[in-house]
């Protein structure tokens, strides 16, 4: 098996099975260093937070492009 670990290094075009596949898959997702339930939460938060305020910032931009057009074009929308 360390044999044919060291061939597909040496040739990257060469195919591994799904079986070596979702085994080096597994393999990686050990060496992830996961986040604890506070941290989780606070990353949660600074998303939200995040995404909150550029909505803000393009509702502000898009209302403002439209009272520009509304005052340079003299239309009115219902």
């Amino acid at each position: 098996m360390a044999n044919n670990n060291a061939q597909a290094k040496k040739d990257p075009k060469k195919r591994i099975g799904a079986r070596e596949y979702f085994k080096g898959v597994k393999q990686e997702l050990g060496k992830v260093i996961w986040p604890t339930k506070k941290e989780l939460g606070s990353f949660t938060a600074v998303v939200i937070a995040t995404c909150a305020v550029f909505a803000l910032g393009y509702w502000l931009i898009d209302t403002g492009v439209l009272a520009a057009l509304k005052g340079v074009l003299n239309i009115t929308l219902n």
